[in-house]
């Protein structure tokens, strides 16, 4: 059984995260709300504008949803629960809304190969599948997952509790990191190819496929962490290791997303890219040269 000094520093830790989460989501907000006025509100939309929309809300919703469960705000433990099983899953559609953002990508890098799609979307399906199977199992079952409510003459909150092992958590994460690693993969292979491309007619790679698997890149390193951290949640660490691990799962996911997406147009418009019309120019403009490219390739012919 916790002492009051340990229930008095996991409230401690708990609401110090809390505050961080809710400070760093709000600010990044305020700080990307003007390039969203720009480029979603006054803008035809697109795929990606309703993707990007997804992500930046939903991953509002649940940052300041993880901010204040737990201990910040008194929550009955009933609704604690409730609210617990809408972040879990929650964060699973945020995940496969993110991995869909990364599809449409190598979709437009692939000139818009349709096998390539298919073959992506083929594989990514028994992820999804995978997904909700495993939330159904490890947090949707009272045996697996329960919240308690601690009460001390100091403070009463509410916490979440594992009753099993992180094994679960950690097979069912192998799949979707080597789903990861495969994107990474086509990124690179196709990146490869295009520079092989580029060198052999003399023109400077295009700054949008570099862009882009970079980003790919980015993600991967971000999943990557993600994955192992929601792993180690499962054991039984210190306090402060928890809530920091809880921090960067809480935050990074949610302002990396749409700040790719925002960054992508935000180039888009800076370089006067080709096509900048089309109703997908957020990821097909780069198939048309840019004019001084177009006038350096005229140059070489």
């Amino acid at each position: 059984m916790e002492s009051d000094q340990d229930v008095v520093s996991a409230l401690f830790w708990n609401n110090t995260t809390s505050v961080a989460i809710a400070t760093l989501i709000s600010y990044e907000y305020i700080l990307q709300f003007d390039k969203e006025v720009k480029f979603v509100w006054e803008r035809q939309w697109s795929l990606m504008t309703y993707l990007y929309l997804a992500v930046r809300y939903l991953g509002l919703f649940l940052a300041l949803v993880c901010a204040f469960w737990g201990g910040l705000l008194y929550m009955p433990e009933r609704v604690s629960y409730v609210l617990a099983l809408l972040m879990e899953w929650g964060f699973s559609a945020y995940f496969c809304l993110a991995e869909v953002i990364l599809i449409c990508r190598l979709y437009a890098l692939s000139n818009q190969s349709r096998v390539i799609l298919y073959v992506l979307l083929g594989l990514f399906i028994p992820i999804v599948a995978l997904s909700i199977g495993m939330d159904v199992f490890l947090y949707s079952r009272p045996a697996a997952f329960s919240v308690k409510e601690i009460i001390t003459p100091q403070a009463k909150y509410c916490t979440s509790s594992f009753n099993m092992g992180p094994m679960p958590a950690i097979y069912a994460s192998i799949p979707i990191l080597i789903y990861d690693i495969f994107l990474v993969v086509l990124a690179v292979t196709i990146l490869v190819k295009h520079l092989k491309e580029r060198r052999e007619i003399r023109m400077r790679p295009n700054i949008y496929v570099l862009m882009i698997v970079r980003y790919h890149i980015i993600y991967f390193v971000l999943n990557l962490t993600n994955q192992i951290l929601l792993a180690v949640l499962w054991a039984n660490i210190p306090t402060a290791a928890m809530s920091l691990s809880q921090m960067f799962i809480d935050t990074a996911p949610f302002i990396i997303a749409p700040r790719l997406i925002i960054s992508i147009w935000d180039m888009h418009v800076d370089e006067e890219c080709v096509r900048i019309s089309t109703a997908f120019a957020d990821c097909v403009c780069w198939t048309s040269p840019p004019p001084f490219e177009q006038h350096e390739m005229d140059s070489h012919a």
